[in-house]
C-alpha cells in the first residue's frame, strides 16, 4: 500500500488528486422534518440506502440499557404488511444484502442494491418507520439472541469486560459510562413497553436522516422519498437531545482486572477528549495527527522507542475518534515483551510522552502523516457504502455536511504548534483512566501515582 501511495504521489500530487475528488452531494429536507442526503456517484449501477436515527445508547432511559440495540434487532419483525423477516428475504431476492447497527448516538439500517431497486427499499425502510408490529412472543425470542450476543462477545472476551469497565470509570456523569449493547444484569429486564416506547419515541421522520449514495440523480431520489417518505407523521414530542455532561474530573483513576483466560497482559490509558465540533474542527484535527504521530503504526514514536529501540513492547497504539456528540476519548495501549511487568511497561510509555512534549513534533513525520491522511480521504471516496457512513455518522453525531467537506482541509491546516497544544491540553492526570489487563496469576496491580 505505501509504495501504491508514493508512485501516485509522483504521478499525481495530492493537492490535484484532491481537487477531483470533491463528493457530489444533494441535501432536502422534507416537510415533516425528515433529512435527505444524495451522493451520486455513478461509475456502478448500484445504491446503499440507509436509514439512520439520531437515537443510540446514549439515549436510553436509566435502568434500561441496551434498548436500542435492543430495538435494532426487533426491526427486523413484522409490520402491517410485511411478516417478520420478510424485509431481509425480500432485500436477498433482489439480489442486495441489508443489515443495521447501533452505536452511542445512533442506530442505523441499510440496504445495498441495484440502483433499480432503491423504490422498493425506500417503500419497505418508510414502512417499518411508522408501523412496526411487536408482542410478547417475538421480543422474548429476541431479547435471547441479544442475551446470546452479549455471551458471545463481551463475556467470553476479557479484553470486551475490560474495555466495559475502563469505560465505566472514564465518565462520570455522561450516558457514555453504558456499554451500547447493554449490561448484563439488565438485558433480561428488557420489556415489550421498553422497546414500544423507544420506537415511539424516537423513531419518527423528523428524527431520521436518509442517506442515498450511489448510482442515482438527485432529484429522482428526492421524489421517491416524497412519495414514501413525505406522507408519514412528524412527532410533535420529540425530546431536545440534552444529555448529563461530564463534571470536572480532579482524580486520575486506575484499575486492575485479572482473567485467567488473558493470554498476554497489556495496558490501556484513556484521557477525555473533546469531540468533534461543528464549525470549529481544528483541535480535533490536531488530536487526530497526534494519535497518527504516536502511535499510528510501525513508524510512530511509540513502536519507534517502546517496539524498535527499547524492545520493551510488542506493539504499541493511539487512537481517537472525534466522531461523537459529547466528549470522547484519546487511547494508549501498550502490549509487553512476555515477562515485562506491566508498571514497567507504563513507566516506559510514560516516559516517550514526557519526552515527546519535550522535543516536540518532526516535521518530516508530521507532513508524511498529513499526506497519508489526505490521501487516505481521497480513497475512502470509492466506496460509496463508506461515503454513507461517513455522512450518516457525522450528521447523526452534530456535525453537518460542510463539516464532513471541509474535514480533509481542516487536517492539512494542522501545524505542529497545533498538535503540541492539543497534547499540552489532553495529557493530564486528573482526566485519565489507567488500566491493567492480566492472567489471574499476575501480580500486576497499578498503584496511584501522579
Amino acid at each position: 500500500m505505501r509504495a501504491l501511495l508514493i508512485a501516485l504521489t509522483a504521478l499525481f500530487p495530492l493537492s490535484a488528486m484532491a481537487q477531483t475528488g470533491t463528493d457530489n452531494v444533494t441535501t432536502y429536507t422534507l416537510d415533516n422534518g425528515l433529512d435527505l442526503v444524495v451522493i451520486e456517484d455513478h461509475r456502478a449501477p448500484v445504491v446503499t440506502h440507509m436509514v439512520w436515527y439520531r437515537a443510540g445508547s446514549a439515549d436510553e432511559p436509566p435502568g434500561a440499557s441496551g434498548v436500542a440495540h435492543f430495538l435494532e434487532h426487533l426491526l427486523f419483525k413484522g409490520t402491517d404488511t410485511l411478516a417478520p423477516g420478510e424485509f431481509s428475504s425480500t432485500v436477498a431476492k433482489q439480489g442486495g444484502s441489508d443489515n443495521a447497527f447501533t452505536s452511542y448516538d445512533y442506530t442505523a439500517y441499510y440496504q445495498r442494491v441495484a440502483a433499480d431497486r432503491l423504490e422498493l427499499m425506500m417503500q419497505m425502510e418508510s414502512d417499518r418507520m411508522v408501523n412496526l408490529q411487536l408482542d410478547e412472543d417475538n421480543v422474548a425470542t429476541e431479547r435471547d439472541v441479544i442475551i446470546e450476543e452479549r455471551n458471545m462477545r463481551v463475556e467470553n472476551n476479557p479484553g470486551a469486560l475490560f474495555r466495559e469497565q475502563q469505560n465505566a470509570a472514564q465518565y462520570l456523569n455522561s450516558p457514555y459510562s453504558d456499554p451500547v449493547i447493554g449490561w448484563q444484569h439488565e438485558q433480561p429486564l428488557l420489556t415489550l413497553e421498553d422497546a414500544k416506547d423507544f420506537y415511539g419515541l424516537y423513531y419518527s421522520p423528523n428524527n431520521a436522516i436518509v442517506v442515498v449514495a450511489g448510482d442515482v440523480a438527485a432529484q429522482d431520489v428526492h421524489a421517491l422519498a416524497q412519495k414514501y417518505y413525505g406522507p408519514l407523521t412528524a412527532n410533535p414530542d420529540l425530546p431536545e437531545r440534552i444529555r448529563p455532561q461530564e463534571p470536572r474530573q480532579l482524580a486520575a483513576r486506575r484499575l486492575a482486572m485479572q482473567d485467567a483466560r488473558v493470554a498476554q497482559p497489556y495496558l490501556t490509558r484513556s484521557y477525555l477528549a473533546p469531540e468533534r465540533d461543528s464549525g470549529d474542527q481544528a483541535r480535533a484535527a490536531a488530536l487526530t495527527v497526534l494519535a497518527e504521530i504516536l502511535g499510528g503504526g510501525t513508524t510512530s514514536v511509540m513502536a519507534e522507542k517502546l517496539q524498535f529501540d527499547s524492545r520493551i513492547a510488542v506493539q504499541s497504539a493511539a487512537w481517537y475518534d472525534g466522531i461523537s456528540l459529547d466528549d470522547t476519548k484519546f487511547t494508549l495501549l501498550v502490549v509487553p515483551v512476555p515477562g515485562t511487568p506491566l508498571p514497567e511497561a507504563e513507566a516506559a510509555m510514560d516516559a516517550v510522552i514526557a519526552d515527546f512534549l519535550e522535543t516536540g513534533v518532526d516535521a518530516e513525520q508530521l507532513d508524511r502523516i498529513k499526506m497519508q491522511l489526505r490521501a487516505a480521504q481521497i480513497y475512502a471516496r470509492d466506496d460509496v457504502n463508506g461515503l454513507a457512513n461517513r455522512y450518516g455518522a457525522a450528521l447523526t453525531s452534530g456535525l453537518t455536511v460542510q463539516d464532513v467537506q471541509d474535514w480533509p482541509d481542516v487536517l492539512q491546516a494542522v501545524t505542529a504548534d497545533d498538535v503540541m497544544q492539543a497534547a499540552q491540553e489532553l495529557f493530564v492526570a486528573e482526566r485519565s483512566v489507567t488500566g491493567y489487563l492480566s492472567s489471574a496469576d499476575a501480580n500486576t496491580t497499578p498503584e496511584v501515582t501522579q
